[in-house]
């Protein structure tokens, strides 16, 4: 039976900036105490001028995002090319969470963020279908540490050097203050320019043993 409480291990939040959006996920893939893989990205390109964070249930993580993502360019396909807004986009989401809460609930939470007409915006929507535009927002235990330092320094007319500041101090407190802090992330903006990765945070626990798991020949 799925847990009526999505509180993953994950850390993933998000911010916006004066032309600009960032969101910023681990890469772990797991289930309880063990980690499958580390280097899954859990930020999904919606179109050119969207993308989806999520955390959660891998499966209906997955399942979800999958869903909502190939809808959305079925509406672009009977409409003549019509690009939803990020606004229209976070209800259609918020609307499919709250149909699916009263049948199975979807065990996952969602941070939307994109750039419209010249402005970024982000939206948060958690798992109880839960909608709210939001500057900064945050999920899984890492935002525990992330939420209260995004609060503090952001500010209205924040550059990308300032945003990409703040994620540094972001991933130093969980990783001082988290017990089972990941060890890589990405980051990804959208802007003008559209979706893209703009940077690898952390390495492999892995490589900090390079020794580990090898068996030496008899």
């Amino acid at each position: 039976e799925k847990s009526s409480v999505v509180f993953a291990m994950d850390v993933c939040f998000g911010l916006v900036g004066i032309d600009f959006a960032l969101l910023v996920s681990d890469t772990n893939a797991g289930r309880s105490v063990v980690i499958m893989k580390e280097e899954e990205d859990k930020i999904m390109k919606v179109d050119d001028s969207k993308m989806l964070a999520v955390t959660g249930e891998p499966g209906d993580s997955t399942n979800f995002c999958e869903f909502a993502i190939a809808n959305i360019e079925l509406y672009r396909f009977r409409n003549n090319g019509a690009v939803l807004s990020t606004k229209a986009v976070a209800n259609f989401l918020r609307g499919e969470l709250a149909t699916a809460l009263r049948k199975g609930p979807y065990q996952t939470n969602l941070l939307l963020a994109g750039f419209d007409k010249g402005k970024p915006s982000l939206y948060y929507l958690d798992y109880l279908a839960t909608l709210h535009k939001q500057n900064t927002a945050s999920f899984g235990y890492g935002g525990m540490f992330t939420s209260s330092l995004m609060d503090k320094w952001w500010k209205p007319d924040l550059t990308l050097d300032e945003a990409m500041l703040i994620v540094e101090r972001c991933l130093a407190e969980v990783a001082t203050r988290l017990t089972v802090a990941p060890s890589q992330y990405i980051v990804k903006i959208v802007d003008k320019d559209g979706v893209r990765l703009l940077a690898k945070k952390g390495q492999p626990a892995a490589s900090a043993f390079p020794g580990a798991g090898v068996v030496p020949s008899a």
